[in-house]
């Protein structure tokens, strides 16, 4: 199973996280509490990459 950027860019910004930079190849999240997390320019991500992106922002999981 697969997870859309930009579902995975909705789910950051519902819990706090908001766009810091855009890099070469990633675009750096960041929220409140200094926590940076950089999301790659992919179309599609599978779900493992979705909830290690997620468990090193410290939020929910998405799957």
């Amino acid at each position: 199973m697969s997870v859309k950027r930009r579902d995975i860019i909705r789910h950051f910004k519902k819990h706090g996280f908001y766009l810091k930079r855009e890099g070469a190849n990633h675009s750096i999240y960041v929220n409140d509490e200094g926590r940076r997390v950089p999301i790659g320019r992919h179309k599609v991500f599978d779900r493992i990459k979705a909830n290690i992106l997620c468990k090193e922002a410290d939020i929910p999981e998405i799957f």
